[in-house]
């Protein structure tokens, strides 16, 4: 006893010492202040902002900068949800410009008119002074942003051709001419042409070069039109009729065909081309997008400058201290460096009359390229209408709808999915009554649950008889209290907020001064089509993978639990699945049922002469891709856990039964499923809400629902409603309704099972 009240004073003493410490390291180093930067620039661009960082706290040693990089929609999502939300996030937020809109709608970025003098502001090129709503929100350092044709002149001279296509029709006919089959066995080595012609922006300059147009001057869609039935008529005949690119193409594979000399031409952006010119393979060379010879018309690509914009969070010296060093990293000496190094049209009149940067061939180009492009609109509008284009476009890729179908089809959805965008709108400013029953109900709930929690568990820890003492007793509430306070804010608080939020009309412009509105979120989410089609095929999802996890897994389980040579090695190799992040594992699978390249199709091919199927571009195939490797992640959870309910049953019981003369079977029957019912109900259950929830497999296997969101299931549908749409409010009701019905069916389940008795 005497130890244990010495050892309880000697902790509290080294607690105090290291709270003293910690204080002092904190007040040591207060002078120093910290900016925090979020950015999306690629590998090369990257490596130039980290050395002008250097340069700049070299300069400034009280200033330090932590940057963080994310990849385009991570970075958007991840920053309104930490602005928007919790009122934090970076100071500085680096970008490009068709953010503005949103983040502006949202309240999360703050005007730049008092950053530069009226004289600074010369130096820059208009284009890269994002206004919105009459006010200055984003200043840039590079302009385009944007797509042009990049060549390969060896691949070009091997061929016999001495330059770029100037017109669509040779950009067909040297593609023909490019695209070979080296070794004759029906399997392109090279390709005349390659890009990311599945995803919306990059069809856009063939949509253009048609005569197409995404808005009108009231921002209202326009996508219903001739100009999009050619260009997607064009893009299949590409495919199918002229064979010049490859049936399945993503972004990665064609950067990666492309750079390793597989690949004659590319639709690429400006980001990219550093890589190519440094690439051994290639033999760069950069062209504008050749002219419709259809039409007369040269490819508008969309361009948009990459700028940096300011978290009205900052005040006082840290909002001037984060102009300071804005303003240093869109310098001139910063702009310089990133044109010289990277070929990029800097935003500075200045920098481009610098002599260097004239003589340059590739800068030239790309400014060519720009001219004939098409701002990207910078309105929130435009984020339904790259969620509307997407399944369409990818309907008539997959064949499930006609050109014509799918201009009507993305020009309905357009317009749906922009009156979604601005839902939170359409609710008045009066509130029906029952919304003050549904708020002081909460209330009265919030105050029973915190009562229970005190009289239920902390007043009878501290009287509780079995601890020595009260001071004992105290001091085990205060061990307890840290995971207590984690535990209620990362479970408890975040559950009740997202209640609250789903009776709110919480979204894109509401984020700010959302209402409580009662049930009209859940009313939405039981007449939406989409819930039901989705719950279908989530627990199609569910049921097949589960089934799959629990049969395959005991079956290895009971294997194992054998004596097998090798054992040991065997199980390593099993768990692997399980070890290995499911973002790698989910990007690996695809890549393993690409149509053409995939391993996959070249085991079904050499083993079974089976024709390659095309995994990734069919609905029914790409939703049994995803099942696939998810019943491959799964089974190592379902094999452990049963091989120790498996270790678990006396040997005893098996000898009786040999000894009986019992089968095999009649003894896994009889002994081996009973035993191990108790063990498997609960990792059944664990297992069915962890694939009900798994957004990661199908959202990577599938590339966000491809091909046309038809691969969606409960909870990406939900993700895509919160961070494509920002409808808070529905998707808040929207995942409650799933959690409620998890709730019920795990209850039911085990109380079915009877797993509960005895416990």
């Amino acid at each position: 006893m005497i130890l244990k009240k010495t050892l309880n004073k000697k902790f509290t003493y080294l607690f105090m010492l290291l709270l003293i410490f910690s204080f002092s390291l904190t007040f040591a180093q207060s002078d120093v202040l910290e900016l925090h930067l979020w950015h999306q620039r690629p590998a090369p661009s990257r490596a130039i902002l980290d050395e002008l960082l250097e340069e700049y706290h070299a300069q400034n040693p009280h200033i330090k900068v932590s940057v963080l990089y994310k990849e385009n929609e991570e970075l958007r999502m991840g920053y309104m949800a930490s602005a928007a939300f919790t009122g934090g996030g970076p100071e500085l937020l680096y970008g490009p410009s068709d953010f503005t809109g949103s983040l502006v709608e949202m309240g999360i970025v703050r005007p730049l008119d008092d950053v530069f003098s009226k004289e600074e502001m010369a130096d820059f090129d208009p284009n890269s002074l994002i206004n919105y709503q009459d006010s200055l929100y984003q200043i840039g350092d590079e302009l385009g942003n944007h797509l042009a044709l990049v060549w390969n002149k060896r691949l070009f001279k091997e061929a016999g051709l001495d330059h770029a296509p100037q017109t669509m029709s040779e950009l067909i006919e040297y593609g023909q001419i490019l695209t070979k089959d080296f070794d004759n066995d029906g399997i392109m080595d090279q390709y005349g042409l390659v890009w990311n012609y599945t995803e919306p922006f990059f069809v856009i300059p063939f949509y253009t070069s048609f005569g197409g147009e995404i808005m009108d001057a009231h921002q209202r869609p326009t996508l219903d039109n001739d100009a999009a039935i050619s260009a997607y008529q064009l893009i299949v005949d590409m495919r199918d009729s002229y064979k010049i690119i490859p049936g399945e193409c993503d972004y990665d594979i064609a950067d990666s065909k492309f750079n390793s000399g597989k690949a004659g031409m590319l639709i690429n952006g400006s980001w990219a081309w550093k890589k190519y010119m440094e690439s051994p393979d290639v033999d760069f060379g950069l062209s504008i997008l050749p002219i419709n010879d259809a039409t007369g018309l040269y490819p508008k690509p969309m361009t948009s400058g990459k700028g940096y914009f300011i978290n009205p969070a900052a005040k006082g010296r840290v909002l001037e201290e984060t102009k300071k060093l804005l303003r240093f990293l869109v310098s001139y000496d910063a702009q310089l460096r990133y044109s010289k190094e990277l070929a990029t049209i800097s935003t500075r009149y200045s920098v481009r009359n610098n002599p260097e940067i004239l003589a340059d061939p590739i800068i030239a180009t790309s400014i060519h390229q720009v001219e004939h492009g098409i701002a990207m609109p910078i309105t929130p509008e435009m984020r339904a209408i790259w969620d509307a284009l997407r399944p369409a476009y990818q309907n008539v890729l997959g064949g499930s709808m006609t050109p014509e179908e799918g201009a009507a089809y993305q020009q309905k959805l357009a317009v749906e999915k922009i009156a979604e965008l601005y839902e939170g709108d359409a609710y008045g400013d009066e509130t029906p009554i029952s919304v003050y029953f549904v708020y002081f109900g909460g209330i009265l709930l919030a105050f029973w649950a915190m009562y229970k929690l005190f009289t239920g568990f902390i007043l009878p820890l501290l009287k509780n008889s079995h601890l020595q003492g009260t001071k004992d007793a105290r001091f085990a509430v205060w061990l307890v209290a840290p995971a207590a306070i984690i535990m209620f804010g990362v479970v408890v608080y975040p559950f009740f907020y997202n209640l609250l939020i789903s009776l709110s009309n919480m979204g894109l412009t509401t984020i700010k001064t959302w209402k409580i509105i009662g049930f009209s979120q859940y009313g939405k989410v039981f007449t939406d089509p989409n819930f039901y089609t989705y719950f279908i095929k989530t627990i199609l999802w569910t049921g097949i993978n589960v089934a799959f996890h629990v049969s395959i897994g005991v079956f290895l389980a009971i294997l194992l639990n054998r004596p097998l040579p090798g054992k040991g090695i065997i199980r390593v190799l099993l768990v692997l699945p399980w070890a290995v992040p499911s973002y790698i594992t989910a990007l690996t699978w695809r890549g393993m049922f690409n149509s053409d390249y995939g391993a996959i199709n070249v085991i079904l091919k050499t083993l079974f002469s089976i024709e390659p199927t095309a995994w990734l571009t069919d609905p029914f195939n790409a939703f049994a891709a995803a099942i696939i490797t998810n019943i491959w992640l799964g089974i190592p959870f379902m094999m452990i856990i049963a091989l120790g309910g498996l270790q678990s049953i006396p040997k005893e019981l098996y000898e009786a039964a040999s000894i009986d003369g019992a089968s095999a079977w009649q003894q896994f029957k009889k002994i081996t499923l009973p035993l191990l019912r108790p063990v498997m109900i609960p990792a059944i259950t664990l297992g069915i809400v962890w694939t009900f929830n798994n957004i990661n497999i199908v959202w990577l296997v599938s590339n966000g629902g491809q091909p046309g969101d038809q691969t969606h299931i409960l909870v990406s549908f939900v993700y895509q409603a919160a961070f494509n749409l920002y409808r808070y409010g529905y998707a808040a009701a929207f995942s409650f309704v799933i959690f409620m019905m998890l709730v019920l069916f795990s209850v039911y389940f085990m109380k079915k099972q009877k797993i509960t008795e005895g416990a």
